[in-house]
């Protein structure tokens, strides 16, 4: 069963016996915009046709925000486009986007996952998020013994939805953001991140 097999959150807690909560739990950890994105992206959002297909929304809306974050975490973690993450028959498939440990082996080297990202497609979040979660669950086994919080964003390209597996507890971040609130779409997904980069180096001095 792939992922994209999970219709709904319900599907996924009720296989995996996990707990769903809501609670806004992300805050916003500023991050300087630099002009030539602002204006990049303005022009794409203005100009272009971005939203034209599947393809072009992940590489035109949501792959350049995570990139830009991303940047500032890139000694500690990759960012991997469409790679394939199997855990079993049952929680295998293509996430669009992973945030992953940097590999000690190189770039190359797949590693532990920590952030999920998943287009919305056709802008059906409820299927979105039956996906992620599942792409969830399955980086939290392949992390098995480190108790790593794994984060999941679903985004198609305008509306930014934020989730969190921490243990058995999955909580869904009420607030939305979109990208025409810029500065606090960038403070959220630099939020994540940043608690990935923490949870990092804490395994790292008690190793």
């Amino acid at each position: 069963m792939a992922f994209s097999s999970y219709k709904d959150i319900s599907s996924v807690v009720t296989e995996f016996q996990i707990i769903y909560t809501e609670a806004n739990f992300l805050a916003e950890v500023e991050f300087p915009i630099s002009d030539y994105f602002q204006e990049d992206l303005q022009i794409v959002m203005g100009d272009g046709v971005p939203n034209a297909s599947e393809f072009s929304i992940c590489e035109n809306l949501i792959y350049p925000v995570l990139k830009e974050v991303w940047k500032c975490y890139r000694r500690n973690f990759v960012l991997w486009g469409h790679k394939s993450l199997y855990y079993n028959e049952k929680l295998s498939g293509f996430p669009e986007y992973i945030l992953a440990k940097r590999s000690p082996l190189g770039k190359i080297v797949f590693d532990k996952p920590y952030v999920l990202l998943v287009e919305a497609k056709q802008d059906n979040f409820k299927e979105g998020w039956g996906q992620c979660l599942a792409e969830m669950v399955a980086a939290q086994k392949l992390n098995d013994e480190e108790q790593i919080t794994v984060f999941g964003i679903v985004s198609n390209g305008t509306t930014w939805e934020f989730g969190k597996l921490d243990g058995e507890v999955f909580t869904k971040h009420i607030l939305p953001c979109t990208i025409h609130e810029l500065d606090k779409l960038l403070a959220k997904v630099n939020h994540i991140f940043q608690q990935c980069e923490l949870q990092l180096n804490q395994l790292l001095v008690t190793a």
